[in-house]
């Protein structure tokens, strides 16, 4: 018999007899096992990279110091020397756009944020479904506009209506959508349009079953490379650049 044909054997005599469900009980203890040890891997190989920021290791985040990795990115690839068009997945309250917008002034700069702003559509870690909604944040910039609604509903029309602007400008991709299947959805949308040298930050990276699983997924379907530039509070915000 062959290795393959052994293989099959195997597989459906599983199947049929039902054997492993003897461990179900465990499956969220080897899922976690399983994606929390990628996710250590991955941190381990970059930890040492040649990046803009990195904080690793720290005993305690301040999320607010994810802002030395916005400036080290406007600073090192000129984001207010040509006009950007900057997406954010997951406004709520508009603190990182409203940032963005304070900080990238060139007037050929577009800003859209996307968010259901009537909470999460499912739960997320300690979050139930409906948590985290916001009003539409108020902003003095008509460089800026906001589409609500969940991603899988709205970006496909926006993208309609505006991919055709994408290649004048560079992209800077914020995903602060928190959630494997948002994020992972607009990462897929966004594929056709992704060129060298734009950038996507992840706002909850080092999430095991959540961004970085989407990451993980994306980049491995896609065969995309995506250069890490740049971390804070122990990976949880990443930045990287398309290559």
């Amino acid at each position: 018999m062959t290795k393959l044909a052994i293989i099959k054997v195997v597989k459906d005599f599983l199947l049929a007899t039902r054997l492993l469900q003897i461990l179900q009980p465990l499956n969220r203890l080897f899922f976690f096992i399983y994606n929390f040890n990628l996710l250590t891997s991955w941190v381990h190989r970059n930890k040492k990279a040649n990046l803009l920021t990195n904080d690793f290791y720290r005993p305690v985040r301040k999320y607010e110091e994810r802002e030395k990795s916005f400036n080290a990115l406007i600073n090192h690839y000129g984001l207010n020397d040509a006009g950007i068009c900057y997406l954010e997945f997951g406004v709520a309250q508009g603190n990182s756009i409203k940032w963005w917008l304070k900080n990238c002034t060139h007037p050929d700069s577009v800003f859209y944020g996307f968010d259901t702003f009537e909470g999460l559509p499912e739960a997320w870690g300690v979050f139930n479904k409906g948590d985290m909604s916001s009003a539409i944040p108020i902003v003095n910039d008509n460089r800026a506009a906001f589409i609500k609604g969940i991603f899988q509903d709205t970006f496909n029309d926006f993208l309609s209506q505006h991919a055709s602007s994408f290649p004048g400008k560079r992209l800077v991709i914020h995903m602060d959508a928190d959630l494997f299947s948002a994020t992972l959805f607009v990462l897929s949308q966004l594929y056709p349009y992704l060129k060298k040298g734009d950038l996507i930050m992840f706002d909850e990276f080092n999430v095991y079953d959540h961004e970085f699983m989407a990451y993980r997924i994306f980049t491995d379907c896609f065969y995309l490379k995506l250069k890490p530039v740049s971390a804070q509070n122990n990976f949880y915000h990443t930045a990287f650049e398309v290559e």
